[in-house]
């Protein structure tokens, strides 16, 4: 059964989520990131782009032609092509109809109430189905 974890109050759903690719990435997992829109796909590529002068995190977004050699896919619809199962990193306000095909999904809400209220609604629906969430509560610092 998929894991499933919420990671809430998160200041900054973008630069958190970058971090967790980083730490996901440096663990060897093959990740796939979806977004709710092009728009916030867009501001996703260029922060894992510029995210660190250190840190090199490979990515494309899931219509490229490199997503099955690439760790690090984005997607913005459940009908993309995702060649990936180890982690699901979600920032949409949806629960993906594709979560089942992964071993882990993080949930990301921010502390903005519209989200966070989808949030819970996404926790809800978990638990109805039989699984087991575990809840996170982002440091703001």
């Amino acid at each position: 059964m998929t894991r499933i974890d919420f990671h809430t109050n998160v200041p900054d759903k973008i630069a958190y989520a970058c971090r967790l690719v980083r730490k996901a990435y440096a663990a060897r997992n093959r990740i796939v990131l979806m977004t709710d829109d092009m728009e916030q796909l867009a501001d996703l590529d260029e922060a894992l782009w510029s995210f660190s002068g250190v840190d090199f995190l490979p990515h494309v977004v899931s219509s490229d032609p490199l997503a099955p050699e690439t760790p690090i896919v984005l997607a913005c619809t459940d009908q993309a092509d995702l060649p990936h199962t180890d982690l699901l990193v979600n920032l949409s306000r949806r629960t993906t109809a594709v979560f089942p095909r992964f071993q882990r999904v993080i949930e990301v809400v921010s502390a903005e109430e519209t989200d966070a209220a989808a949030g819970r609604k996404r926790y809800v629906w978990y638990k109805q189905q039989e699984y087991q969430p575990t809840h996170f509560v982002a440091n703001k610092s």
